[in-house]
């Protein structure tokens, strides 16, 4: 398997911290309400993990090192275990096991409506993301996958109606995910390619 050293980096990375919240959550270092800070510092986790993500391929564009790539699958595995364990946590901790509640919020307060959408969402690429997925949906598989755009999108809104008053915190986020989706566009992939074909040729030419 090529880049193993690097995934095995990314493994440990992406494993570390939720651990290290459990972790302190079991010596009481997490403050009175452990539980909520566990919810909300998966959540972010789950976020920052989604940015990462969507940041492998400017990276192979602009670098044409094939690690960046060999990498997104696990880091989008990773971000939906994240999920998983925020919405667990919220069952948990939040709910309180109560399946009533649950339900309740689920039709009541629109940033869990919200954020139950990217989990879907979420669910499906996670689903798709294998080859056989690939192979079986053939060009339908991109256009599915396009769909991580709206999932952050409603992870955004998700955290916005969450952190309310605090906001300077989630302009950061949302600045880095209105830069990635940019880089969408085929004019600026086009001049990030173009952008790393000349620094490879001459690092020189281009002052960073």
């Amino acid at each position: 398997m090529r880049y193993r050293l690097w995934r095995v980096g990314v493994f440990i990375a992406a494993s570390l911290p939720p651990m290290y919240w459990f972790y302190g959550a079991m010596l009481g270092l997490l403050g009175p309400d452990p539980g909520k800070v566990l919810v909300d510092n998966l959540g972010l986790g789950a976020l920052v993990l989604l940015l990462i993500t969507l940041t492998m391929t400017p990276l192979q564009q602009l670098t044409r090192w094939g690690g960046w790539i060999a990498v997104r699958r696990q880091l989008g595995l990773w971000c939906f275990a994240y999920v998983v364990l925020h919405l667990a946590g919220y069952v948990l901790f939040i709910a309180g096991l109560r399946l009533e509640l649950v339900l309740r919020d689920l039709s009541e307060r629109p940033y869990i409506i919200v954020g139950a959408l990217a989990f879907v969402g979420l669910l499906a690429l996670t689903v798709t993301s294998n080859r056989f997925s690939i192979r079986r949906l053939g060009r339908k598989w991109k256009a599915l996958h396009r769909l991580v755009y709206v999932i952050l999108l409603l992870a955004l809104l998700h955290m916005l109606w969450v952190v309310r008053a605090d906001l300077g915190e989630w302009l950061a986020y949302a600045l880095v995910g209105g830069v990635l989706l940019l880089m969408r566009l085929s004019v600026v992939a086009g001049g990030l390619q173009r952008v790393g074909a000349l620094w490879r040729e001459n690092p020189k030419k281009i002052e960073i």
